[in-house]
């Protein structure tokens, strides 16, 4: 990464308010965010712009999240991957604990609280400097 830019990352969800939301959150931490709605558009950003970091929601329409966490980890090994849901009990439990097998780096479960989420992401960042 270039030290005259701003960190780069890759949100890619289908709900526009989350993106919105999060997206508000990042930039006034001073990252740049790119947004994608789906997996096959995260992947398409992804491979062609350098991102330093990527959050993605598991249950999407298209390419869902498990299946672009794994793409995405078969060409970059060491991005920072942040996976989260919106599913309630159980299934967002196994859908973030199968995030992980496929290469999250972290899991949160959606609604989070927006400090606990900016830690994460602010140490996920420090380490890629």
């Amino acid at each position: 990464m270039s030290k005259d830019r701003k960190l780069r990352v890759l949100l890619i969800d289908d709900d526009d308010i989350f993106r919105g939301y999060v997206d508000t959150l990042l930039e006034d931490e001073g990252f740049e965010v790119l947004e994608a709605r789906n997996g096959t558009e995260g992947i398409e950003i992804f491979n062609d712009t350098e991102i330093d970091l990527v959050i993605t929601d598991i249950i999407m329409p298209g390419k869902e999240g498990l299946e672009t966490i794994r793409e995405i980890r078969q060409s970059a090994e060491k991005t920072p991957i942040v996976a989260v849901s919106g599913y309630t009990g159980t299934p967002a439990d196994d859908y973030l604990n199968h995030a992980k097998v496929f290469g999250a780096t972290r899991t949160f479960r959606k609604p989070f609280h927006p400090a606990d989420f900016l830690e994460v992401i602010r140490k996920l960042a420090s380490a890629l400097n």
